[in-house]
C-alpha cells in the first residue's frame, strides 16, 4: 500500500467528510497520466477483473473525471475518481446489489468504493443497457457517452425504440458512430467522449 493511500486511509476512518473541489490538472502527457493514476491501479485492477470491464477504459475515465482526485466534487453532486452521483448510478448499483437506498458521500470519497462502483456501473451499461452492440470498439465508444450523458439520451439520438436504436448503431462502423455522435448529442457529451478516446489510446 502507498504511502498516499495509507493517508486517504486514516482520513476515512477518522471521518473527514470535508468535500474538496479541486480545480483538475489535465494533461496529454503519457508520463503524467500514468503517475497520476498509479496510485489507484490495485483497485483499478481488482475492479477491472471483478467486473470484466477494460482496465484502460476505468483508468481513463478516472483520469477525464477527476484528474486522479479522489476528493473532487462537481457542482452536480458528481463525487470522487469516477464522479459518482449518489442519486443516479449510486442508487442503480446499490439497487443491483440488493440494497435499498444510495452510497453516502463519504463512501464515495474512498477510493476503493468509488472505483468499484464507478466499474460496476460501467458493466451494468455494457452488459444490460447496450446489449446488443456488436462491435467492441463502438460498445466503448457508446459506453462512455452513456456514462456521461445516460443511455436514453444516447440511445434516442438513433431511435425512440432501444431494439432499433441497436440495430441502427449495428449497421455503422467506428467511423460513422463517432461522427454521428459528434453531430447530435450535447457538446458536452462529444468533448467528453474524444477526450477519454485520447486518454484510452495514450495509455
Amino acid at each position: 500500500m502507498t504511502l498516499k493511500i495509507l493517508i486517504f486511509s486514516i482520513i476515512f476512518m477518522l471521518g473527514c467528510n470535508k468535500s474538496l473541489n479541486i480545480k483538475k490538472n489535465f494533461s496529454l502527457n503519457k508520463k503524467q497520466i500514468e503517475k497520476t493514476i498509479y496510485h489507484w491501479n490495485y483497485f483499478i485492477k481488482n475492479a477491472a477483473n471483478k467486473y470484466h470491464v477494460d482496465e484502460k477504459l476505468i483508468k481513463s475515465i478516472i483520469y477525464v473525471e477527476s484528474s486522479g482526485n479522489p476528493f473532487a466534487k462537481s457542482t452536480s453532486n458528481a463525487i470522487g475518481l469516477m464522479q459518482i452521483k449518489p442519486s443516479t448510478a449510486g442508487v442503480d448499483i446499490y439497487r443491483l446489489n440488493g440494497k435499498k437506498g444510495q452510497p453516502s458521500i463519504q463512501e464515495l470519497y474512498n477510493p476503493k468504493i468509488n472505483i468499484n462502483i464507478g466499474t460496476s456501473y460501467i458493466n451494468l451499461l455494457q452488459k444490460k443497457n447496450l446489449i446488443g452492440i456488436k462491435n467492441k470498439e463502438i460498445l466503448r465508444y457508446a459506453t462512455i457517452v452513456s456514462y456521461v450523458n445516460g443511455t436514453s439520451a444516447l440511445l434516442k439520438i438513433f431511435s425512440k425504440n432501444k431494439s432499433t436504436a441497436i440495430k441502427m448503431i449495428n449497421t455503422m462502423t467506428k467511423k460513422t458512430f463517432f461522427q454521428y455522435i459528434n453531430k447530435h448529442p450535447s457538446k458536452q457529451a462529444s468533448n467528453y467522449l474524444k477526450k477519454v478516446i485520447k486518454i484510452y489510446n495514450l495509455i
